[in-house]
């Protein structure tokens, strides 16, 4: 993975989060960016990386976050997992695009209607079962629905897990110990947002 981003050429954590919820705009519009790069473009790009934010998402192939923000090639560094949760590889992505691509802007981006969130809120008010490994992604995020209230009706449930689903991958992100370094340096800005998939819309979370 090549990376170059000289410190003259950074974009700052709030003109990238402005950049990004642009072009969810522009996205809601319909005003799509042309999917493809010219070779100019492209030779660019094979010299260096250097996206304007991070953003972790969940793999849910209704979710790619560079048609949500209406990005082009190299604009964003994307790390997908089911349930956007942090995990040791996640951690080291994320730690790589600070340290070396220089990214001053994380967002951990969920989605209504999420998968892994529905198949935890089964597994804590339901003891339903998955299979090994699917069992230990819902026990890294099990954590972070301890105050989920079970007498919610389910669709304002899952939406509430969600959110805190969010919550808890930002609150594992800042208790690590190069999240609070950034934060310090006052050189990372870490924001949670949710994509409704009926409407298109990404929302930031308060």
């Amino acid at each position: 993975m090549t990376d170059s981003n000289d410190d003259d050429c950074l974009v700052s954590a709030d003109d990238a989060l402005v950049r990004l919820m642009d072009g969810n705009a522009r996205f809601l519009r319909g005003e799509r960016r042309i999917t493809g790069a010219t070779l100019e473009e492209l030779a660019d790009l094979a010299k260096g990386q250097r996206p304007f934010a991070t953003i972790l998402g969940c793999s849910d192939s209704r979710v790619p976050p560079e048609l949500l923000f209406n990005a082009g090639f190299g604009d964003l560094f994307v790390i997908r997992v089911a349930g956007n949760v942090l995990s040791p590889e996640v951690a080291g992505s994320l730690q790589y695009a600070s340290m070396h691509l220089k990214t001053q802007l994380i967002m951990v981006l969920g989605h209504e209607g999420c998968g892994a969130v529905q198949a935890v809120l089964a597994a804590k008010f339901q003891g339903a079962q998955e299979p090994s490994r699917i069992q230990l992604l819902l026990q890294n995020m099990l954590p972070g629905l301890h105050g989920i209230d079970p007498q919610l009706p389910l669709p304002q449930r899952l939406a509430c897990a969600v959110e805190a689903n969010v919550r808890w991958t930002m609150r594992q992100i800042l208790d690590t110990p190069e999240g609070r370094a950034r934060m310090a340096e006052g050189r990372m800005k870490l924001v949670g947002a949710v994509y409704d998939i009926t409407t298109g819309r990404v929302r930031l979370l308060s």
